[in-house]
């Protein structure tokens, strides 16, 4: 992606205070004064079967961006890929009710949107929020002495995969979809009341890549405690079953030049790390005296979260039990 990207211009401009150099989760642009904008976008293929909470699901995962980057949502804009010659107008009715029922709950507004036809679906939007230029959060800003908190368990990617394949049953999904579901908006609210360092929501990439992003800008390091990891309920099971999606290779692939020592805790819980998330909780630097306090918020709204790690001052990411 580095080399593809090294084609697109990387313009100056003093108002431009977050772009896509250090693959945050947005960019952030001065209007005037304080007043920043946040624009983000995301889109992608179904991850489950039922339209509408496939609508609700990439909705919740656009918008987690604006959230990652410490905003608050105000316009979107949908984007469609839809098989119109082939497929019933109807389900995608239900796709684009699913995506604006979870754009009204976040307080934002759908504003418009694009189509084409497409023999695969696609459906995401493009997201736009506001933000004071004070209080935007970064991803690769964090303090080494931080400690990480996260706030969705993990696993979305291995369980929609063994459903998908009918190694586990349909009833495997209802954790992750309300999960998937679950817009990071009360999180983000949660962390504003804390001395936050970094944020960025966990996606695609799993834990573990984004994670390297977050300490690579500063030659960070951290250390992972895998026993403190919020995971989904048969995570294992689908493990077991070997319900892998090629990103699992491929996000190991991603982060391949960084210092990751083999431990066999990593050995156990290296398909959790590297699970492609989809629509995935916050990973939240900030020190550790509010760590346990932003923790404790977060599973009193009824989130899974945990302190799960450390931010280090070396660039190695230690992966203990």
């Amino acid at each position: 992606m580095g080399d593809i990207l090294d084609a697109v211009p990387h313009r100056q401009d003093a108002n431009l205070l977050v772009g896509f150099g250090s693959a945050d989760d947005g960019a952030v642009y001065r209007l005037s004064g304080h007043q920043c904008l946040i624009q983000t976008v995301d889109f992608f293929t179904p991850i489950v079967d039922d339209p509408f909470q496939f609508g609700e699901i990439a909705a919740a995962n656009a918008l987690s961006d604006v959230y990652a980057m410490g905003g608050r949502p105000l316009t979107a804009l949908s984007l469609v890929c839809y098989p119109y010659k082939t497929w019933p107008a109807g389900i995608l009715q239900q796709i684009m009710a699913g995506g604006a029922s979870k754009v009204e709950e976040s307080g934002a507004l759908v504003v418009g949107g694009h189509s084409v036809q497409d023999n695969e679906i696609k459906f995401g939007f493009a997201v736009t929020g506001t933000v004071h230029d004070s209080a935007f959060w970064r991803n690769d800003t964090p303090q080494p002495g931080d400690a990480l908190v996260l706030t969705k368990p993990l696993g979305t990617g291995t369980l929609t995969t063994a459903v998908k394949k009918d190694l586990l049953g349909p009833e495997s999904l209802e954790v992750p979809i309300r999960e998937m579901s679950r817009l990071n908006a009360a999180a983000a609210e949660c962390a504003r009341r804390y001395k936050v360092h970094a944020v960025t929501d966990i996606t695609g990439f799993g834990l573990m890549g984004h994670l390297f992003e977050m300490l690579r800008g500063e030659g960070r390091g951290a250390h992972i405690r895998c026993e403190a990891l919020p995971l989904l309920p048969n995570v294992w099971d689908a493990i077991a079953a070997e319900a892998f999606t090629g990103a699992h290779q491929t996000n190991r692939v991603y982060v391949a030049d960084y210092d990751i020592p083999e431990t066999t805790a990593l050995e156990q819980y290296g398909q959790v790390l590297f699970d492609p998330q989809t629509s995935g909780g916050l990973l939240i630097s900030l020190p550790p005296a509010d760590a346990e306090a932003l923790a404790a918020d977060l599973a009193a709204d009824g989130h899974a979260a945990a302190v799960v790690g450390e931010v280090t001052g070396g660039a190695v990411i230690n992966v203990t039990a």
